[in-house]
């Protein structure tokens, strides 16, 4: 079934309810599943802003400090993008660790709406993860993300829907190959992490890379941060160039899991989701 047979099909935001009422009560069943959501951004947060300090120190206000003051919130923004697709990807995950997508797709449940409620589940994963560390890191180091402005609502977006694309991706495959791709929902995203400059500009890579670099929506958001923290403004035409090539990538990853589901339908693998 197509993606416009789908929309045609109807879609029931209640459908939706449900699925994201369901994977709640999951998660706030479990507080170690909570715990771990703030966990690990809490630790690089604070690990990459003892550095940022140190370097800052080291720079004595010279364009190393300028460079440093970025530190902390590239660290954050990439955690944004890691846990947006993560969190995508965890939820779906669960449905394989229980077998139950199977009995999803008998369901009248429909996969747009499967990605419509994981979808707002990592949003409402992120949240969890990235407003106690946010907070944190004004007490910590006095660096306020949220008061960079307006500018931290599109970088946001952007780095959300990419992670979203990717999560739909690796969903696709999982579905295609089982739990055996089960890695792939934490390493995926890690290719990425040199490719789209989180620490450094794109003028460091080789001049062959940074064509490749331009082509990724983060990297313009990585550039912006920087461009903000030393300019005060951010390019509003690479913000704009973020969002069209976002919106392929975020097309192309939906089409590209209604195709893998597609295919694992036809093949049975939908009730032979182990290794």
């Amino acid at each position: 079934m197509s993606m416009f047979d789908e929309v045609r099909g109807g879609f029931s935001a209640a459908r939706v309810g449900a699925m994201v009422l369901r994977y709640t009560y999951l998660l706030r069943s479990s507080w170690p599943r909570v715990l771990d959501l703030i966990y690990w951004p809490t630790v690089q947060m604070v690990t990459w802003g003892f550095l940022q300090t140190y370097v800052s120190k080291a720079g004595a206000g010279g364009p190393v400090a300028v460079g440093a003051g970025a530190l902390i919130g590239a660290v954050m923004l990439w955690d944004i993008l890691f846990r947006g697709q993560l969190g995508f990807s965890m939820s779906f995950l669960e449905e394989l660790y229980s077998r139950n997508v199977g009995n999803l797709m008998m369901s009248p449940l429909r996969p747009l709406e499967l990605v419509a409620a994981l979808i707002v589940m990592s949003t409402l994963r992120l949240a969890i993860a990235i407003v106690p560390v946010t907070a944190m890191a004004v007490w910590f180091f006095g660096f306020n993300l949220w008061g960079l402005g307006f500018a931290v609502g599109v970088f946001f977006a952007n780095l959300l829907l990419t992670g979203w694309a990717v999560g739909l991706l690796v969903a696709g495959l999982l579905l295609r190959n089982g739990l055996g791709a089960e890695a792939l929902a934490w390493s995926l995203m890690f290719l990425l992490l040199p490719l789209t400059c989180v620490y450094y500009p794109v003028s460091v890579l080789p001049g062959w890379l940074q064509p490749v670099a331009l082509a990724l929506p983060p990297t313009y958001v990585f550039e912006g941060l920087r461009m903000l923290v030393s300019q005060h403004h951010v390019s509003v035409s690479d913000m704009a160039m973020a969002f069209g090539i976002n919106a392929v990538l975020f097309l192309g990853g939906l089409m590209a899991f209604l195709a893998l589901l597609d295919s694992a339908k036809r093949r049975g693998t939908l009730l032979q989701s182990g290794e």
